[in-house]
């Protein structure tokens, strides 16, 4: 047991807490080891504070990397929650095997991943990661191990995935793979003129391509961008194989000065990746397509050590556009922007999570450097929009959304509150439900 403040990814709140590393989660006793509260903690890549409990002992599932089953005729692959994505890449690739989904980085956890239910660029042909969940075991702090599925525990089952660890440690999980035969992707780079173009596209291409997602130039007048399609290579000579790196290839050393991030290198970068980036159809090594920053370790000290706000909404269409449109116009207005706007149409796929982010829609994430009260009253200002529109913020990027706004948003979360087993709690539950524990 080790004590200290820990962090989240954007780096906005240090917060003192245990932290628990538990070599085997297999008896409560060996996990549960003080009087809580408790939260289970993978990579810590959660921008927010959805992954810190104030106060209370955090469970680090990093020893908790262990493979249990792999069928490599089928795709069903068994492991524990600390195993990072970028390790199941590593087995199972060379294999003939994809992740299901797979967010906009690796290194993060199993466990994680269902926790958060995290969504990518196949979100319209595959829905969300909890969708390829067979099974889960879950250690509630009675000590009691309970299988969950559809079949079995369906409740808790559902309320586990997008659940942010509230209703227990995840000891192992069992997925559903995809396959593939190179680790090559065939990309093209559209340019568009404005949202409604971009959402045409989208449309467009959701027939024919697994994956789509778009940037925008948050400062261009007309909301210009890239709209990026991609598909896995066939190949007629078998399975080929290429790297799979493990480690980024660059880091930011340091906290970087504020003068480094300000609205002119923003609007200079931007335009430089338009012009770079439009009309360059090709093909590409799956980690320049999924995961682009994972080549650089610690990026997000490029923001300095105030940290930084990610804003990702979802809003329905078509009002979306519209509301997109405001949200990037209210940025401007109070001259800031972000430096990297994405922006991607999710289908109408179902999550079984009750909690699930994604929905029907046009989503937006956005990064803004954290410069106090000036940047939480531009987000609250998002959120009334938002709200309005009947959308949702999601919360593995929160670090700041109101009681208000995450009841609007979640209109489940009584029914979900129902399951959280209650020794487990983060600081995000108790912001926006106002519960103590």
């Amino acid at each position: 047991m080790s004590a200290g403040d820990q962090e989240s990814w954007g780096r906005v709140r240090a917060e003192a807490q245990r932290c628990h590393v538990p070599r085997w989660a297999d008896k409560g006793a060996q996990v549960f080891v003080d009087d809580g509260p408790y939260l289970p903690r993978g990579r810590g890549r959660s921008y927010g504070d959805s992954c810190l409990v104030s106060h209370g002992t955090l469970i680090a599932t990093r020893a908790l990397d262990h493979f249990v089953e792999f069928d490599t005729e089928t795709g069903r692959l068994r492991a524990q929650a600390g195993v990072g994505l970028d390790a199941i890449l590593a087995l199972v690739m060379p294999r003939g095997w994809f992740l299901p989904v797979t967010p906009g980085t690796k290194f993060v956890s199993l466990g994680g991943a269902i926790a958060n239910d995290v969504h990518g660029k196949n979100h319209h042909v595959a829905g969300t990661f909890g969708r390829h969940v067979r099974r889960l075991s879950l250690l509630r702090s009675s000590g009691e191990s309970m299988i969950c599925s559809e079949g079995e525990n369906p409740e808790l089952y559902r309320a586990s995935i997008g659940g942010l660890g509230l209703t227990g440690l995840i000891q192992w999980a069992e997925i559903q793979l995809k396959p593939i035969s190179t680790y090559r992707i065939v990309q093209e780079a559209v340019p568009f003129s404005d949202l409604t173009e971009l959402v045409a596209l989208s449309e467009a291409a959701d027939q024919e391509w697994e994956y789509t997602v778009a940037w925008v130039d948050c400062f261009s007048r007309r909301r210009r961008g890239v709209f990026f399609r991609g598909r896995h290579l066939e190949s007629d000579a078998g399975h080929e194989t290429g790297e799979i790196r493990t480690e980024p290839r660059i880091s930011v050393p340091m906290d970087m000065p504020g003068i480094v991030l300000n609205r002119l290198s923003m609007k200079l970068f931007n335009a430089l990746y338009y012009r770079a980036e439009r009309g360059r159809n090709t093909t590409v090594d799956f980690d320049r397509f999924f995961y682009p920053l994972d080549a650089i370790g610690h990026w997000n000290r490029i923001y300095g050590r105030k940290g930084f706000y990610q804003y990702q909404c979802v809003v329905p269409l078509p009002e979306g556009t519209e509301v997109i449109e405001r949200i990037l116009q209210l940025a401007e207005e109070r001259r800031t922007g972000s430096f990297l706007s994405v922006v991607k149409v999710f289908g109408d796929i179902a999550s079984p999570g009750m909690m699930s982010f994604p929905r029907k829609g046009l989503t937006l994430a956005l990064d803004f450097p954290n410069r106090g009260q000036p940047t939480l009253d531009m987000l609250e200002r998002f959120d009334a929009l938002v709200r309005e529109a009947g959308g949702a913020v999601y919360p593995a990027k929160d670090a700041r959304m109101s009681r208000e706004s995450f009841v609007a948003y979640y209109p489940r979360w009584r029914e979900f509150a129902a399951h959280i087993d209650p020794a487990f709690s983060s600081d995000f539950w108790r912001r926006v439900t106002g519960v103590a524990q």
